[in-house]
This record gives structure tokens, C-alpha cells and sequence, in this order.
């Protein structure tokens, strides 16, 4: 059963990785900042601060539940994401143009073996932490998630950016896998 679902994840893999990066060469200009596009998110709110309210999101292989939030301006959120699914994932709040630009970096993991298409590497992912080639994915607005794991994230919405939250391993956010986040 092993090699069976090995299989279909590389033959998913095979089929969505092109598309993903189709989408990210022909995106906007806008980055997250710092070096390979996966720097600190800039002017789309801020990390931590006291939860007015906490948000549950369940991953599955390639949607979310719910597929929409709203939040007021300026609200605090603590967001308990469940990755439910059997494919590492992403929970990342930022900009469509930003999320077109964090692309290629995630492929780029996948390329180098950081990143699997069921497991994480942190320790090879830590271990390029502050060099000129930092690939630790230290994001303060992005969980990369096992399958089965939980994970939670505060952020306090402090922007009026056209914002959602999305998926980018290679043919996730192209296969469906973001939602909007409206602003009020």
C-alpha cells in the first residue's frame, strides 16, 4: 500500500509542478522581502499580540476548511491549523502577488530535498539559517506542515491589502489550494 500511495503522490507531483511554476513565472512584482522572495511579510500585518478569537483550518489534499475568513481591521486572530492530509502542506497569509513569488522558492525546496512530498526536513532546512542561501522557511505569516501535524499562528490584521491565505508547494495554490481572507 506503501508504494502504491508513493506512487500517486510522485504521479500528482509530476503532473502539478509544471503548472506551479508556470503561475509563478508569470507572476506580479511584489515579494515578501529578504533574499529568494521568502523573507519577513511586509505591510500585511503583524505577527502575535493578544487573540480577540481563534480560527480553526483543516488542510486536506488541496483545500481548506473553510475557504473563507473575514476579520476586522486591526483584529488579533489565533489561527489552529490541522494538516488532515497525507501531503506536506502551507498555511501562509499574504498578498495573490506575493504567494505567486514564494513559488519558485518552494520549489526550490522540493529540489534540493527539503521538502518531500510527505515530509518536511527541518533539520536540513535549519541548518542553512542566516546563510547567503537561507532555506530554513523561517516565515513569520507561513506554517509548513507535516501530515497530522497541528499547528497555530497569531497574526493581527492591521492592513488594507488584498490578502488570503494559500498552499504554495509546487501545484498546491494552482490545483485550488488558498482562500480569502476579507478585511471589514
Amino acid at each position: 500500500m506503501t508504494n502504491f500511495k508513493s506512487a500517486a503522490v510522485a504521479a500528482l507531483l509530476a503532473v502539478l509542478v509544471p503548472v506551479s511554476l508556470t503561475h509563478a513565472a508569470g507572476s506580479g512584482t511584489q515579494s515578501h522581502g529578504g533574499s529568494h522572495g521568502h523573507g519577513a511579510a511586509v505591510g500585511i500585518g503583524t505577527p502575535g499580540g493578544t487573540p480577540s478569537r481563534t480560527v480553526t483550518i483543516t488542510m486536506h489534499d488541496n483545500y481548506y476548511e473553510p475557504e473563507n475568513i473575514s476579520v476586522a481591521k486591526g483584529e488579533t486572530v489565533k489561527f489552529v491549523v490541522k494538516n488532515e492530509g497525507s501531503l506536506v502542506h502551507e498555511f501562509n497569509i499574504n498578498t495573490p502577488d506575493s504567494h505567486a513569488n514564494h513559488g519558485p522558492h518552494m520549489a526550490m525546496l522540493f529540489e534540493m530535498g527539503m521538502i518531500e512530498p510527505d515530509k518536511v526536513n527541518r533539520a536540513e532546512m535549519a541548518a542553512t539559517k542566516g546563510s547567503d542561501h537561507d532555506m530554513s522557511h523561517d516565515i513569520p505569516n507561513s506554517l509548513l506542515m507535516n501530515p497530522g501535524e497541528t499547528q497555530e499562528l497569531v497574526w493581527t490584521f492591521n492592513t488594507d491589502k488584498e490578502l488570503e491565505f494559500a498552499c504554495n508547494i509546487p501545484g498546491h495554490y494552482d490545483a485550488g489550494m488558498y482562500g480569502a481572507l476579507a478585511i471589514n
